[in-house]
């Protein structure tokens, strides 16, 4: 009877109001030609169609049809439906036709900014998506390809999913559909091309609801295994089955982590009448026996993926032609060469069903997609080749393995972030591309397709460049160990070798400790990739994501938060008098650490830094707590050793996850730890929870250690309530706990009590003790017989003397702190010449200010 009364209100009103439930689709309003779902409180879908003809099959950009309840609330005139939502009200005039300016508005609600938008509205804030490819481009130019042939036009990014208008309208209407088969096929559309098929969202400045509200009908970013997150080497050289075997075995040696091994198009024949551009039978001259190579690779930890360049087709000489062309119902004898067709559904099963499945059963991990087939498929002239056959690979691997589906290759589009990791392809090696690289990275998130794989150090040399530079490879191979994907590469060059050995002993070193540092931060960058399937953010994000009201988020294009609680600067511009300067915007909200130097530095403001070789602009959120490896060989196993990682000042907290790390059941098999750190005046708690969840063969007991970083020695340690000894390492300015083998089932407490009135040492004293370090060593090569002083002495051996002496700590900083103001006056009791001690005081960057520390702030 109320229900009645509700009803009969509204009708004398003029009005029918009616609160609506999920019913599998949230569709909120129908009639003849038009029908409105509520996918979520931000997203709308808006169809029109001329035969009522409505499509309820998955689309190339929708894959999902059926949402969780929807909150809306639908009010009907006689001539009016209006639909409304915590965040948009959509005004539709019935029986008007097609969408249009006349019939049609949504307007926001609750949201900044506001907005009111109608059919033909411009979107003129968008913050720009990806690009298929930077081949040709030097930095944001194209320049063609080794003749400066480019029309030297900036590169055509296409537009992405968000907006600070708050608002994006994507049209599906002419999209291409999956089919019902078991296999889902590529299926066109029926009915009018007069037909509406749209999707509209609302976010405001919320741009992490309105990537999540993507998800939600246009499907997840999937996880990659955990071994995608190491480090992939790759060359385009015609390596044979020995000199990668000796290659592998110089990762070895040299003890530097490697996990997927990039075989390019030489594995194959590539000379007239065996092989070309396209290839699928192995080099028998470099490879006398693939299985047995790819079976000893693997022994040695490592996944291997090939290159293929499928547009060529299938052709006579192919080792599996007869059984390729017995699959097509033709007769091998006439050999006749079996063109690719992506969209013909029995050429794509058999080809990889007798050619390719065979080597994935000898060892084939996945495979590298190089861009080369036409745009369009041969028969659909609309169904896009690269979005294809990204599709095509990835639905196969998930049907027919158990193993977490892996390819690479180049952007074909919206709904390629189902289907990771991007390809980048022939990037110029240039400091224009390396400055470019970040800013197409972070913004490639913007469509979800958050896992770009360049070609670090860049692909080729620029018009007149014959020697790789040493000092942009650095720099770009560190943006690469704080990349989604880190992969060297480059074109077939004896000049464009690598290899970190093949370098001198100074690039060597740095080399080899960004790879490291790569692994370091493994199990944050895997935790953050979580995040990306869960929420749909990427792990390279723009700074808008976090501050969307900060106008330097915006400005400040080269910058980008690595996860949640680190921010990326890169460098990209040559050193001067061997420091590189950055520029940094540091938003307010917290703090920031600077890792390189360990200098804790005020948010809100924009600072210029300095940086050496070995050193990169990387700032950790103050307070933070973060899981990070040790030493690992590469990221096969589960069980590694955790250092949990508390930088200073402030609190902090992290959800650590872990899973299998490459099967297929990571949606509801996986398991946290919950970490947290406090600060209460001289003392700093700790704690790890216990582990919440389970998957296939998860370790029972995991070793724990929490390194402090930016410490002072401890006075006393509590593991539980239980006093236990800590080391101390002066040179890094690091406190180490040891916990005992950990029962995950358990929780731990951490206590760490410190002397009142010690030291500041998070001012830059932890760079300044590399840079003196190496200082030192290098004013000997610059005088042999030089005998330093004992004030000089002892700042060299500052750090190693609190290692071993903790109870001096207090007073030998303040000694070496009172020495550092006074260093000029120092190098002259030395006796150095004029030129040398202009010499050191340059190398350590030394500059008088008021500060105890001397950095530019």
């Amino acid at each position: 009877m109320k229900k009645i009364w509700i009803l009969l209100i509204g009708l004398l009103a003029g009005l029918h109001l009616e609160a609506k439930e999920n019913e599998g689709t949230n569709v909120a309003y129908q009639d003849g030609n038009v029908r409105f779902t509520v996918i979520d409180e931000g997203v709308i879908r808006l169809e029109w169609h001329a035969d009522a003809q409505f499509v309820d099959a998955a689309s190339f950009l929708a894959v999902n049809r059926t949402y969780d309840k929807a909150d809306y609330r639908l009010s009907e005139s006689k001539n009016w439906v209006e639909i409304a939502t915590d965040k948009m009200v959509l005004k539709y005039k019935k029986n008007s036709g097609r969408f249009s300016a006349s019939n049609l508005s949504i307007r926001s609600k609750n949201l900044t900014p506001a907005f009111q938008w109608k059919p033909g509205d411009v979107n003129q804030g968008n913050l720009k998506g990806t690009y298929r490819t930077l081949d040709g481009y030097n930095g944001e130019i194209f320049v063609g390809n080794g003749n400066d042939n480019g029309d030297h036009r900036p590169m055509p990014i296409e537009d992405g999913l968000l907006s600070t208008d708050g608002w994006t309208l994507l049209d599906d209407s002419k999209g291409l559909l999956f089919d019902n088969s078991d296999w889902a096929w590529v299926d066109q559309r029926k009915g009018s091309d007069q037909d509406q098929d749209w999707y509209f969202m609302a976010y405001g400045h919320d741009y992490k609801a309105a990537l999540k509200d993507f998800t939600v009908f246009a499907g997840k970013v999937p996880l990659p295994p955990r071994y995608a997150f190491g480090y992939w080497w790759s060359r385009y050289w015609s390596y044979s089955d020995d000199e990668l075997r000796d290659l592998v075995n110089k990762f070895e040696t040299y003890k530097i982590p490697l996990d997927v091994l990039v075989v390019d198009m030489d594995w194959h024949y590539v000379n007239p009448g065996r092989g070309g551009w396209t290839g699928y039978t192995w080099n028998r001259s470099l490879f006398p026996d693939p299985a047995k190579f790819l079976h000893d690779v693997k022994d040695k930890g490592l996944q291997v993926t090939l290159n293929l360049h499928p547009a060529g087709g299938i052709e006579p000489y192919e080792e599996k032609y007869p059984e390729m062309a017995k699959w097509m119902g033709m007769n091998p004898d006439e050999k006749k060469r079996i063109d690719y067709c992506g969209s013909d559904k029995r050429f794509m099963s058999g080809w990889l069903n007798t050619i390719l499945r065979p080597m994935e059963k000898e060892g084939v991990d996945f495979w590298w997609l190089d861009w080369q087939q036409d745009m369009f498929d041969a028969r659909i002239k609309n169904l896009n080749n690269t979005w294809w056959l990204n599709y095509v690979f990835f639905s196969d691997m998930e049907r027919s393995r158990d193993t977490r589906p892996l390819l690479y290759h180049r952007w074909g589009g919206l709904g390629n972030h189902r289907y990771q990791i991007g390809f980048s392809g022939d990037s110029y090696s240039t400091w224009e591309s390396l400055a470019f690289q970040p800013y197409f990275n972070a913004t490639a998130s913007n469509v979800l397709y958050g896992y770009w794989s360049h070609d670090l150090g860049g692909h080729q040399f620029a018009k007149g460049a014959t020697q790789l530079d040493r000092e942009l490879f650095v720099r770009w191979m560190q943006f690469g160990a704080f990349s989604a994907i880190m992969r060297t590469h480059s074109m077939k060059s004896a000049a464009m070798n690598k290899e970190p050995w093949a370098f001198s002993q100074e690039y060597f070193d740095v080399l080899r400790q960004t790879i490291l540092m790569r692994y370091k931060v493994a199990p944050y960058v895997y935790t953050m990739a979580r995040k990306t399937y869960d929420d749909g953010i990427s792990l390279c994000r723009p700074m808008y994501y976090d501050y969307p009201d900060a106008q330097e988020a915006y400005s400040f294009k080269g910058q980008y938060m690595f996860g949640d609680d680190m921010l990326v600067a890169p460098v990209t511009s040559p050193m001067k008098e061997g420091y590189a300067t950055v520029k940094v915007w540091l938003p307010e909200g917290t703090d920031w650490y600077e890792w390189a130097t360990g200098t804790l530095l005020k948010g809100g403001q924009v600072v210029e830094r300095a940086f050496a070789l070995d050193e990169y602009p990387v700032y950790v959120k103050a307070g933070a707590i973060l899981p990070f490896y040790g030493t690992v060989k590469n990221l096969r196993h589960n069980d590694e050793a955790v250092r949990l990682t508390v930088f200073p000042g402030g609190n902090g907290s992290f959800s650590f996850y872990e899973d299998n790390g490459n099967d297929q059941l990571y949606k509801d098999q996986y398991a946290r730890t919950q970490l947290s750190s406090e600060w209460k005046e001289n003392k700093l708690t700790v704690h790890v929870g216990q582990r919440k969840g389970s998957y296939k063969d998860m370790p029972q007991k995991r070793t724990y250690c929490v390194d402090v970083v930016g410490s002072v020695p401890a006075e006393k340690v509590l593991v539980n309530g239980k006093p236990v000894e800590a080391e101390y390492d002066g040179t890094s300015l690091t406190l180490t706990v040891d916990l005992p083998a950990c029962d995950c089932t358990s929780d731990y407490t951490v206590e760490v009590f410190y002397k009142a009135g010690q030291p500041e040492v998070n001012n830059g004293l932890y760079g300044q003790f590399k840079r003196m370090k190496k200082s030192f060593v290098d004013m000997r090569y610059r005088n042999a017989s030089i005998d330093y002083i004992q004030e000089l002495g002892d700042m060299e051996t500052t750090g190693r003397a609190v290692t071993y002496h903790t109870d001096s700590f207090a007073d030998k900083i303040r000694q070496y702190q009172a020495n550092y103001a006074n260093l000029p006056e120092l190098l002259k009791k030395q006796g150095l010449s004029d030129n040398d001690a202009q010499w050191f005081l340059q190398s350590v960057r030394w500059e008088k200010s008021k500060h105890s520390l001397n950095y530019r702030y």
